[in-house]
């Protein structure tokens, strides 16, 4: 067995240390009902809308999140399925 590049252990650490956060495994987990907004994620979760907003930039980032603007609302969808086996 080859070993792993540095690059892409750099990748499979940061992919797992988005899923250490337990507030980011509580998004998803709401979000496996279907989309919902920032608003809506926040009051659920009890934080502002702008702590909300980070965590949601996070899992964005790291492909976990497909977000969509609609009016003055971002609304925020699984992107990938898969996240849940």
């Amino acid at each position: 067995m080859k070993n792993m590049p540095l690059e892409a252990l750099q990748e499979i650490a940061a992919y797992f240390q988005v899923l250490s956060e337990p507030t980011r495994l509580r998004i998803l987990n709401l979000l496996r009902g279907g989309e919902r907004n920032v608003g809506e994620l926040a009051e659920l979760c009890g934080f502002t809308a702008a702590n909300m907003s980070r965590h949601l930039a996070m899992l964005t980032k790291h492909g976990f999140l497909a977000r969509e603007s609609r009016g003055t609302s971002v609304y925020y969808r699984i992107a990938d399925d898969s996240v849940y086996a």
